[in-house]
């Protein structure tokens, strides 16, 4: 059996049918995906929300605030 840590390191993918369905817990205003940075966006209340192992943490306490 091979060695699984050696195999490279993807991005988490998120399943695109609960990017569509989810919102922002505060203003329930759609949401970016932010691949790069495994966030979603949430212009409206101007919070980054992570994605911690393909799971979206959608606690406004947890989310990162943006700044313009």
């Amino acid at each position: 059996m091979a060695n699984d840590l050696t195999a490279p390191i993807e991005a988490t993918r998120v399943d695109p049918k609960l990017l569509e369905i989810l919102v922002c817990p505060l203003t329930k205003s759609t949401l970016e995906y932010d691949s790069a940075r495994q966030e979603l966006i949430s212009r409206a209340a101007k919070l980054a929300y992570p994605i911690r192992d393909g799971i979206p943490i959608m606690l406004p306490e947890e989310a990162r605030p943006l700044h313009d």
